[in-house]
């Protein structure tokens, strides 16, 4: 790191908070701060959709796994998650903008509360913050490795930092700052990814490298399925990922909520999909060259993306390079408390004390409850990624953890907004939800699920019992209350209303 990178920190430091600051202006209640006023264009949440689905993971854990297993990075994330949230565009997405338009919801499982009963979304909002915590740690922590990685600085320096700054702009602008942001931060990403693709491009020597490379790469790192990444692992964490980018994480849901209409939120994730194509191969081109660059790497997780732009790149770019990783961390943890924030004040405060509920009733109060739910969320996060170690690690945190507990949570949330789920109710919600918690725990206390069907064992147990208690419903003759069937056939309507 030169003074010129440090400088390019520090400018781009500056932007974040200057956008926070410029989009004071636009909050005058809890709405505009969680979902905008329902005014998002769509290529702005469309864009914010894909930055937001991403962190400085990418750059540590998900460089590591390139390094070792090579393609198959590409196939079992970038591509499974463009496939689903494609998938998506069609089936959920515009769902979410007309619950906005018809029940007034800021958060992703406001909705619930009419849907399934209070108790059921009560389930939801506790377990969901709780594993959301640990999630928004882990990318805090892959930030203060990738810091430590570029200038030495301890880990935990480099948590408080990147979360300090996040802090200011977030309580200061809400959801338009954090959209805002998202788009500078994925130029700031493009920019920094091809200026490293090039360079590492030359070096291997040039357009034959995307062929001849292969073959000099370990065995299997050409191939689609490598290592632990089955193609029956990769196929069940497809339908994770159904659930989770689609709005099981409630940050991703709150870029639908917040467009105009359900065309809108359909073109939005056409845009998040595409992205999730084409970008990681560009992002991914040099962490799959690692093992010729720099062969015998003993943590390529935390060394491997320094090494890279410390090698290829001069002073300055280095520093565009880390602000963009930078970037990609700020943008998820940042649209994630924002949701976790939403929740919180919209969900679980006005059940525990009927005092919060009166604050809703008023712009002003609504606002300050959101910023200090904000403030104390993200200082809760920053804790977590600082003892990042006793839930295994970055990765740990992210695949073992939040991707295996998000099915869970998510499976009601996203099934209960289709009609043809609509005899899985309250009761049914809360049996699913609580028999993929155990399932959790038994792929954490016992070696009896195989390494293949452990991530998604928790979603397809829970999936299985909300399906199947719905049927059972069904040929009991339980009765759909007239608002349920209401609710369910204004959200089916086509896309294009």
């Amino acid at each position: 790191m030169q003074v010129l990178d440090w400088i390019v920190i520090g400018l781009f430091f500056i932007v974040m908070i200057g956008i926070g600051i410029y989009s004071y202006r636009s909050n005058n209640s809890s709405s505009d701060f969680f979902v905008g006023g329902g005014k998002v264009p769509w290529w702005l949440s469309g864009v914010s959709h894909h930055v937001s689905g991403h962190s400085g993971v990418v750059f540590v854990a998900y460089a590591g796994i390139c390094y070792q297993y090579g393609f198959t990075m590409y196939v079992w994330w970038a591509l499974v998650i463009g496939i689903v949230t494609l998938l998506g565009a069609k089936l959920v997405a515009p769902r979410w903008p007309r619950l906005r338009q018809r029940l007034g919801i800021e958060s992703p499982i406001e909705y619930m509360s009419l849907r399934f009963g209070l108790p059921a979304q009560q389930l939801t909002a506790w377990v969901g913050v709780l594993i959301k915590l640990l999630d928004i740690g882990a990318k805090w922590a892959s930030m203060g490795i990738l810091l430590s990685g570029f200038t030495g600085l301890p880990i935990s320096v480099g948590i408080v930092i990147s979360g300090f700054v996040s802090l200011i702009y977030i309580t200061i602008g809400g959801l338009w700052a954090d959209l805002l942001t998202d788009f500078v931060q994925f130029i700031v990403q493009l920019v920094a990814g091809i200026v490293l693709f090039i360079a590492v491009f030359k070096h291997l020597g040039g357009p034959s490298s995307v062929a001849t490379m292969w073959n000099q790469l370990p065995s299997g790192h050409a191939n689609a399925f490598n290592g632990p990444y089955t193609p029956l692992w990769v196929f069940l964490y497809l339908f994770v990922k159904f659930f989770d980018y689609n709005g099981g994480n409630w940050n991703l849901a709150a870029r639908f909520i917040s467009t105009p209409d359900g065309k809108n939120a359909r073109k939005a994730s056409i845009l998040s999909s595409i992205l999730y194509f084409v970008w990681p191969l560009l992002i991914f081109y040099p962490m799959f060259a690692g093992p010729l660059l720099f062969p015998n790497m003993q943590d390529p997780a935390q060394q491997l993306y320094p090494a890279l732009t410390t090698q290829f790149l001069s002073a300055g770019l280095i520093g565009l390079v880390l602000a963009s990783m930078f970037a990609s961390t700020m943008g998820m943890t940042v649209s994630d408390i924002n949701a976790l924030s939403a929740v919180l004040q919209r969900d679980i405060l006005p059940v525990l004390n009927h005092k919060f509920k009166e604050m809703l009733d008023s712009d002003r109060k609504s606002l300050i409850v959101a910023r200090t739910i904000t403030i104390i969320l993200t200082i809760i996060t920053i804790i977590v990624g600082i003892n990042q170690n006793y839930f295994g690690g970055v990765i740990g945190l992210v695949i073992s953890w939040f991707g295996a507990l998000v099915g869970p949570m998510a499976v009601p949330m996203i099934l209960g907004l289709f009609p043809k789920f609509k005899y899985s109710n309250g009761p049914i919600a809360i049996a699913s939800i609580i028999s993929g918690l155990l399932a959790f725990a038994l792929t954490k206390t016992t070696n009896l699920i195989s390494p293949d069907v452990e991530t998604a064992f928790p979603l397809l147990v829970t999936l299985v019992v909300f399906i199947i208690g719905g049927y059972i419903n069904k040929i009991r003759g339980a009765q759909v209350s007239s608002d349920v069937n209401d609710l369910l056939e204004y959200l089916s309507l086509p896309n294009d209303k």
